[in-house]
């Protein structure tokens, strides 16, 4: 079925290692007692943009599995500048399936509820229709069926959403700033979706380099479903404040040059089918991340 069947795995290339998603696989990777040799290339030594220099990094590096961490993700800079987004997203992704392919590598490329339209009131299905509505949905689309055309038995693709974590920018530790610099913050009450730990993900993507699983695509979000005003309370109550200094409002408020997905709530059927658990609720892993989020915020 696979080029890797759950046997060894002896070398992982985690590409965009220097991001807030990157950062924590590396570390789940590195840290477990049987884990490969990783291999954490940040856009300084691997950029998708550049062609040829992804396909000599594969060639040269020989990986069993490249986890795909790297990404556009300036959301609404793409909307003026997709053809850039898809250099990396789109073009970039596909040169890196190319290269996987000749490698005969398994190829994890993390992917984004983006690709969906937002109007549904049901979650998502893995074979939910797409229909992005931003440039960066597109072009994270097209890195989709660059994977899938490419490596269709080892290729998989791993949507996710709304991550936190303590090595970047997210909404979470904005939220923790934000308490302690004002009275009342407003928190938007009509987006729902999956607030996802990236140690909770980082585990799973890991767990992928050994699992012998039907390539495709699968969800990476938590369990249940929140708005970001859900998530601000949550936020304020861990911290000990008040969670009623959290005001809700529309998206009206904070508009944006790119469109937001209404309903970003996946399904993970998927998972179920492969004989594995889908990631616990949202707000136990916001339990078990405070520690590591009040550190970072510090």
């Amino acid at each position: 079925m696979n080029p890797i069947s759950g046997g060894a795995v002896n070398r992982v290339l985690v590409t965009g290692a220097a991001g807030m998603l990157g950062t924590a696989v590396a570390a789940e990777l590195a840290r477990r007692a049987d884990g490969p040799d990783v291999l954490a290339y940040g856009r300084d030594r691997l950029d998708l943009r550049y062609l040829d220099g992804v396909r000599d990094t594969v060639r040269r590096e020989k990986p069993d599995i490249v986890i795909n961490c790297a990404a556009w993700t300036a959301v609404d800079d793409a909307e003026t500048r997709e053809i850039d987004a898809l250099a990396v997203n789109g073009s970039g992704v596909r040169a890196l399936a190319e290269a996987c392919a000749e490698a005969g590598a398994r190829l994890v490329h993390v992917s984004t509820d983006y690709v969906f339209d937002g109007r549904a009131g049901t979650p998502y299905g893995e074979d939910a229709p797409t229909g992005p509505v931003s440039a960066y949905g597109r072009t994270k689309l097209a890195g989709e069926r660059a994977v899938l055309e490419v490596l269709p038995e080892a290729g998989y693709v791993v949507r996710t959403a709304w991550l936190y974590g303590a090595g970047g920018r997210s909404f979470v530790r904005t939220m923790i700033g934000l308490e302690r610099a004002h009275d009342t913050v407003k928190a938007v009450d009509d987006q729902v979706g999956q607030p996802t730990w990236t140690g909770d993900l980082a585990a799973r993507l890991a767990e992928l380099a050994r699992a012998d699983v039907p390539p495709g695509v699968y969800h990476g979000t938590a369990s249940g479903e929140a708005t970001w005003y859900d998530l601000a309370r949550e936020v304020f109550t861990l911290l000990g404040a008040d969670p009623g200094r959290v005001l809700p409002t529309g998206s009206a408020s904070f508009p944006r040059p790119a469109a937001r997905p209404a309903y970003s709530v996946l399904g993970h059927g998927r998972w179920t089918e492969a004989g594995m658990p889908p990631l616990r609720h949202w707000r136990d892993a916001l339990r078990a991340a405070w520690p590591s989020m009040i550190a970072a915020a510090v």
